[in-house]
């Protein structure tokens, strides 16, 4: 059940409307995730602000979406697997990649397993990496600068997980269509 209300531009707080408004004008909708954080003008500009920088990091488009489908999955997040597996979808990433981190499976390309595998560990020790960890992310190509932007991304994707579980949030129709419904498939991270 949803917590918080899904505002629209005529109902959100005064600040949130020209964000939405924004939303609106680049993504032809709103996101019920954008109408739950409206609530909170900050959190919004928040939200939308790390996507932005996030779009500016030295990762691909592949990457980017791989490393936010992995953190999204780590955290069980329903409403961010679909959001992000329908973003990677219409910019034509490969739907097996989508599906491995789904499913947590191993990717065949050994660059992006190897930043599957450290976004996931990143998350597992709480940003505590050991330097073997660093060593083998930098050996499969990355640089220091990746380790920076991994972590903004699980900065930004905090946001979003953490509102989604607390708020149950409805996955927006144009973010289910073609992507299996995980809610029922969620297998333990």
């Amino acid at each position: 059940m949803s917590e918080f209300t899904m505002h629209t531009v005529d109902t959100a707080p005064q600040a949130s409307k020209p964000l939405l408004l924004a939303a609106q004008k680049q993504l032809r909708f709103i996101p019920n995730l954008m109408a739950v954080m409206a609530e909170s003008p900050a959190t919004l500009e928040a939200y939308q602000t790390l996507d932005s920088l996030f779009d500016k990091t030295a990762f691909t488009v592949t990457e980017r979406q791989l490393v936010l489908l992995s953190i999204s999955r780590y955290r069980n997040c329903s409403y961010c697997l679909a959001a992000h597996g329908a973003i990677a979808k219409m910019q034509k990433i490969p739907t097996e990649i989508i599906h491995a981190v789904y499913y947590n499976q191993s990717l065949a390309d050994s660059k992006l397993e190897s930043l599957r595998r450290f976004t996931r560990k990143i998350l597992e020790v709480d940003g505590w990496a050991d330097q073997s960890m660093l060593q083998a992310f930098y050996q499969a190509g990355y640089q220091k600068k990746h380790v920076l932007e991994v972590v903004l991304a699980i900065s930004f994707k905090t946001l979003s997980n953490y509102i989604n579980h607390i708020n149950d949030t409805p996955i927006d129709a144009v973010f289910l269509e073609g992507i299996p419904d995980y809610r029922k498939t969620a297998v333990s991270s």
